[in-house]
């Protein structure tokens, strides 16, 4: 007698379906940060405008996002935290089964010996003794941030470098688990002399952990 699909696992394959796609979970990644407009999640995943509509229209059947009207625009987030936890636990799950994705996580960002990550829960016990330096864009940190971080670019920070203390730790961190642009930092800050690590997870694993931001 053949499988007769059920509905129960009908509606538990949507979820499957809907983070099937590498395209979607670059856009739930992006939208675990920052709501964004379609255009800017084009702009910012580097798929064309029409793909990253229809792969919105997916990820909202899901109810994974969700959308509000801002004048002309339409802004998409995610549909609630419960989704960036799930998406926390999914990239934590895969990282735990496969090989190539942790050599694929390495190949892009390094090995994490190299930078000696910090967790949200060490940085957090810590916000008093080190120096916090948020790399993302002046808007992102506006929107928020780790209490206290100071607010230099990735591409600032040679330009920067002597607001920088040498004598006390730096931790560097961007936008989320795949960004690259914090061990780029912490590199560039050892090479001038000063003792920094990234924070493992980046901006979103912070605030996904239910540490404290301000905005």
């Amino acid at each position: 007698m053949g499988f007769v699909e059920e509905p129960v696992y009908a509606q538990l394959a949507r979820i499957g379906k809907a983070v099937s796609s590498p395209v979607r979970l670059r856009l739930l990644d992006l939208l675990d940060q920052h709501e964004l407009s379609v255009e800017q999640l084009a702009e910012e995943a580097g798929v064309g405008l029409k793909n990253t509509s229809a792969q919105l229209q997916h990820l909202r059947a899901a109810h994974l996002i969700t959308a509000r009207k801002d004048g002309n625009r339409v802004l998409y987030r995610l549909a609630d935290p419960d989704v960036s936890v799930f998406l926390g636990h999914l990239q934590d799950f895969a990282a735990g089964r496969l090989a190539d994705l942790r050599d694929a996580v390495a190949d892009l960002l390094g090995e994490p010996g190299e930078w000696q990550p910090v967790t949200a829960e060490e940085l957090r016990g810590r916000l008093e003794d080190v120096v916090v330096v948020d790399v993302r864009s002046p808007a992102a940190y506006a929107e928020w941030h780790i209490p206290g971080a100071i607010s230099i670019p990735g591409s600032k920070i040679v330009d920067r470098i002597d607001e920088l203390p040498k004598g006390r730790d730096i931790v560097a961190y961007c936008s989320g688990p795949y960004c690259v642009a914090s061990p780029k930092a912490v590199r560039q800050l050892r090479d001038h002399g000063r003792r920094a690590r990234t924070l493992a997870g980046g901006a979103t694993r912070w605030r996904r952990s239910g540490q404290p931001v301000e905005a």
